[in-house]
């Protein structure tokens, strides 16, 4: 484990790195408010090692270290074709079009550089025209959006959907409009030279640093074919920024899915392609009926299940298995009707390949034989290396086949691709050290390296756990948590986040604070974004969130000076796939408990804790309200990986950290019970 290295054993391109990074260097001379970090020196120093020896480096690089300046700096000056690929989409675009520019232009390096999504990031011209003719459009809004699209993609240069601001993410318009592996004509597509995923593709394959998000990386890695193949295999290095997400994203991606939305558009899109083919509309018309029909009638069979469940308990349920037989006789017709048409349209052939490929998932996800070839029925419902499990949504379903271990794989790709590979996050290391992550991501040899945070715990921030809580379990535990916090919140004048553990218990809260003297934002009441937004501008708000809140949200300054944690984060324990998980942990020989429950949840509590202090500025204190901290062995660990600030059970010190600063102008004081 290595704390920080600066000396004699650094290669040139680390010292360049170093010098650029240091008081006086190129940044600070070039960059306006600037501030050099000696950990993200050491940080910067350590990826540029990595990218020399073609090597591996896990990196914890606590939060306010600089960490996206100190792997761009050493990858821009290394001159290696790199792919940078951050955890979401707006990590994504805040990368290439904030930080990249900047230390890009700073050091001077005429380098190119190019942003590159999934291929349902980018308008579909194609589909965008079939669609102008079809009447799938449920409520004049719908229209308005779709001639918003359609005046946007006459004069859009990137076909990048995010630059249409106010289309929602899940508008039902987006798959009329973007393409699937599945149905992308490929070269077969009248539009084939006006593509925007292919104008992407060429982008990313001139560029020499590639900014691309975990969904894409895995999915390329997972041959998906998302149509970037090509850039890939010729990069040296590889950036994994919030690395601590990958080992569950990519067991999405090694494994695989079926769901409701690509069945009904098969139909959909088989239909479409009848009005360019004369007779064809007789022949597919009713099976393509018959499949949309089919698909509905599973989700209504499915209505009596849980939200969550392994296929095991789904196959128990007679309606369900009639509905999955269903669904199988109706992709088995729409194939056969679309097999004698696939010389008439590029587009049936691809309708055809899609049926066929449905309908396999469909069978190896109801019947699947173990390894002595007898049916397997066991809880998990599939072999030891993975489960199969559903997911109900309010209109959908979705039937997805997980694998249990991803380490193999993505050891093997990493092999074969003879690069640097550099994974990093604020949320890495467990108490300390690394096991927990190397063992998922499938590391053996890499260098660590914990870069720690340069904020000043002692006098910005506090630790605070209430005294006299009930055990997580007591029905009162959600009264109990916020009666402790109405002095702490008259301490702040509100600015907090409130994140709990499960959703009912934060609609409890939500109705037990309501109408206090400040501001209410709860999730679920308006988009993540502007509620954020509402919060900010607020002023002195409270924000009552779930996990989703935990991370990548980044509210700096006054506003947000207090976070509080109801319950130590542990994964739910009906979860299909962590429940497989710790059963072949339990096979194995190892301990659930300890190996993953336990290293999971320290993560994922680390994560809500940096929502706290953003900058050398912020002051703030957190509140962990979960009593288990002090009275259970492993609260150590929890207490032992979090940031060395002072901890206190009095409340009076909280009254104490906040009576030095002013309270935000505008906070109203007035009288409110408890």
């Amino acid at each position: 484990m290595v704390q920080g290295n600066e000396g004699e054993n650094e290669g040139l391109l680390a010292g360049r790195s170093r010098a650029a990074l240091a008081e006086g260097g190129t940044l600070a001379t070039q960059i306006p408010a600037f501030a050099p970090r000696p950990a993200q020196q050491d940080l910067a120093a350590a990826v540029a090692d990595a990218l020399d020896a073609r090597g591996t480096l896990l990196a914890e690089a606590g939060t306010g270290t600089g960490k996206t300046f100190a792997y761009l700096v050493p990858a821009l000056l290394s001159g290696l074709k790199t792919i940078v690929s951050t955890g979401t989409r707006a990590l994504q675009d805040q990368l290439y079009h904030r930080d990249l520019p900047r230390v890009r232009d700073a050091l001077g390096v005429g380098i190119k550089t190019a942003l590159l999504k999934g291929r349902a990031n980018y308008l579909c011209l194609y589909r965008m025209e079939r669609a102008k003719g079809e009447s799938r459009f449920s409520s004049r809004e719908q229209i308005g959006h779709f001639q918003r699209i359609v005046a946007w993609g006459g004069r859009t240069r990137m076909g990048d959907l995010a630059e249409l601001d106010g289309l929602p993410d899940d508008s039902p318009l987006l798959p009329m409009v973007t393409s699937t592996a599945e149905n992308c004509l490929g070269s077969e597509c009248p539009f084939w030279s006006d593509c925007f995923v292919v104008q992407a593709r060429q982008r990313a394959q001139n560029a020499d640093v590639v900014v691309v998000n975990h969904h894409l990386l895995l999915a390329d890695l997972a041959l998906k074919q998302e149509g970037f193949g090509e850039i890939l295999p010729g990069a040296q290095a590889f950036v994994v920024d919030e690395a601590h997400q990958l080992p569950d994203l990519a067991a999405q991606f090694f494994g695989e899915s079926l769901s409701a939305r690509p069945l009904v558009e098969l139909g959909r899109d088989a239909l479409a392609e009848c009005k360019d083919v004369e007779g064809s509309l007789a022949v597919v018309q009713q099976p393509a009926r018959d499949l949309e029909h089919a698909t509905r009638a599973l989700r209504a069979a499915m209505e009596g299940l849980p939200a969550r469940g392994t296929r095991f308990h789904a196959l128990q349920d007679a309606g369900v298995r009639e509905g999955l037989d269903e669904l199988s006789q109706a992709l088995s017709r729409l194939a056969a009707a679309l097999a004698p048409l696939r010389e008439a349209a590029p587009g049936f052939e691809a309708c055809h390949v899609r049926a066929q490929d449905q309908l396999a998932r469909v069978a190896r996800w109801q019947v699947e034989r173990d390894l002595d070839g007898e049916l397997d029925d066991a809880s998990g419902g599939g072999p030891d290396d993975d489960v199969r499990w559903y997911e109900l949504s309010p209109r959908g379903f979705r039937l997805q086949r997980t694998p249990l271990d991803v380490s193999a794989p993505l050891r093997a790709h990493r092999e074969a691709s003879r690069a640097a590979w550099v994974f990093t996050s604020a949320t890495l290391a467990v108490d300390g050290r690394f096991d927990h992550i190397a063992t998922r991501l499938g590391l053996e040899g890499q260098h660590e390296l914990l870069a720690p945070s340069p904020f000043d715990w002692a006098r910005q921030a506090l630790c605070y756990l209430p005294p006299r809580l009930p055990q997580p379990s007591a029905r009162d535990y959600t009264a109990a948590i916020a009666e402790a916090l109405l002095p702490v919140l008259h301490a702040s004048h509100g600015r907090a986040f409130v994140l709990f553990a499960s959703h009912r218990a934060l609609r409890e809260a939500a109705g037990i604070l309501q109408g206090g003297p400040w501001p209410l934002f709860v999730q679920g009441q308006a988009p993540r974004a502007q509620l954020l937004q509402r919060f900010r501008e607020s002023g002195n708000g409270v924000l009552l969130g779930a996990a989703s809140f935990r991370e990548g949200v980044d509210v700096a300054g006054d506003a947000l000076s207090v976070v509080v944690i109801d319950k130590l984060p542990f994964a739910a324990p009906d979860d299909p796939v962590f429940e497989a998980r710790l059963d072949a942990i339990r096979r194995a020989g190892g301990n659930p408990f300890r190996d993953e429950q336990l290293p999971q949840a320290v993560i994922a509590l680390k994560q809500g804790v940096g929502r706290l202090i953003r900058t050398e500025t912020d002051r703030g204190v957190l509140v962990l309200c979960d009593p288990r901290l002090l009275g259970k062995s492993y609260g150590k660990l929890f207490l032992d990986s979090m940031p060395p600030f002072p901890k206190t059970r009095d409340v009076a010190d909280v009254e104490a950290f906040f009576a030095v600063g002013d309270a935000p102008a505008g906070a109203d004081l007035q009288a409110w019970p408890g």
